[in-house]
């Protein structure tokens, strides 16, 4: 028996590396976006301990991994950042955060491919659209 992940039928979740390589990854990519001058004042006053979670768990849930992702829809928990401005630039700045964290945690190229598809598919949504 191979110890190598079959890729073939594992999720997107399982091929990132689960929950512990998802929980590094949303950890790194937040300590990016604070530091982002074009989308850090869009997390003024927030407890990024509690986003964090909420990130974790989406993320878990949209990658294919467990369901536990109780939060509002994408529209609804973006809304408040709508009427502040929140537009394609940042939406822009969120995924290069994004993929850079993913890069630096080794992750291969297909895979930061499949996740920009997937956060590609929440644009309209999460910008009001």
């Amino acid at each position: 028996m191979s110890d190598t992940l079959n890729t073939e039928n594992a999720t997107l979740f399982e091929q990132l590396g689960g929950e512990g390589a998802v929980d590094v990854a949303v950890d790194i990519f937040y300590r990016k976006v604070l530091a982002d001058h074009r989308i850090n004042r869009f997390f003024d006053g927030v407890d990024m301990e509690k986003q964090a979670a909420k990130q974790k768990a989406f993320l878990t849930m949209a990658f294919g991994g467990p369901a536990n992702y109780t939060g509002k829809d994408m529209r609804d928990g973006h809304a408040k950042l709508v009427k502040m401005g929140l537009d394609d630039s940042h939406f822009d700045a969120v995924m290069e955060n994004l993929k850079a964290t993913l890069a630096e945690l080794g992750v291969a190229q297909n895979l930061i491919d499949q996740v920009d598809a997937l956060a590609e598919t929440t644009r309209a949504d999460v910008l009001g659209k």
